[in-house]
């Protein structure tokens, strides 16, 4: 049976799965659609063109699916997409693509985002990511499977930030980083892989060795972006171990489709 407080206000056009939790004074806009098993905290706002999935919880005072904060926007039709099981923590809020994009802001599976985060419009955002409080990115930002980013942290425009990668508290990013990379600082630099969360997440000590020594190609040996991506596509061919190979094929593979440039 589905669970509304009798406070909340649910327009009738409104798709939500039968075992829904709505909490007090929470609004729910027409073109929101809610899957089975997630709960909306109170006071908490989901509006536009949204869809979640399963099992997905929401914390109080959170905006979901506004308007997206660019002068550009005409009021076009476009969407929020959120996959399942996420926890979208107090105040955070969350906003619709834009056409100048995919129209699409999208959010994965399985991510922890804390209080006080804002998710702009046309973010894609992929699966078991961690947002601390108050994390800040900016519109068509992409951040990988398992990346964390610290509290109070900044994220320009157009930035990547590739699968575990992890950046710091209050940090300054203006520019991608890549995948297993750690950066910090303001403006956020280059401070090794993330070895500790590739252990916890079942990668090999050579595999992590390999990423180290690829790190020290792009970082450390003095070679230009252009020779030191050629050396990690050469590492991941002369490879036989096929986790570390496709380790290092994405490390490569993200250098070689930055546009703004990396972090250095």
């Amino acid at each position: 049976m589905t669970l509304i407080h009798s406070s909340a206000i649910i327009d009738p056009k409104a798709e939500l799965a039968n075992d829904v939790e709505i909490g007090p004074y929470a609004v729910i806009g027409p073109n929101v659609r809610i899957g089975a098993g997630s709960k909306i905290g109170s006071h908490t706002v989901v509006e536009g063109h949204t869809t979640l999935g399963a099992e997905n919880t929401i914390g109080h005072f959170a905006a979901i699916g506004g308007a997206p904060q660019d002068m550009k926007y005409r009021g076009e039709p476009t969407q929020l997409i959120i996959g399942d099981r996420n926890v979208i923590r107090e105040f955070t809020t969350i906003h619709t693509g834009t056409t100048q994009d995919l129209g699409i802001t999208r959010l994965g599976n399985d991510n922890w985002i804390m209080a006080y985060v804002h998710i702009a419009h046309d973010c894609q955002i992929a699966n078991h990511t961690i947002f601390s409080s108050n994390a800040q990115i900016a519109g068509h930002v992409q951040v990988g499977d398992w990346a964390i980013l610290g509290g109070m942290c900044g994220v320009h425009q157009f930035v990547r930030i590739g699968s575990h990668a992890m950046l710091g508290g209050a940090s300054a990013l203006v520019q991608d980083i890549p995948p297993f990379v750690i950066a910090a600082g303001d403006k956020a630099e280059p401070h090794g892989i993330n070895v500790e969360g590739l252990k916890r997440r079942g990668f090999s000590a050579d595999t992590s060795s390999q990423l180290r020594q690829a790190y020290k190609v792009l970082y450390k040996d003095g070679l230009s972006f252009e020779d030191a991506k050629l050396a990690i596509k050469k590492m991941a061919d002369d490879t036989n171990d096929a986790p570390t190979s496709r380790a290092l094929v994405e490390f490569y593979e993200f250098l070689a489709s930055t546009t703004r440039g990396i972090i250095r």
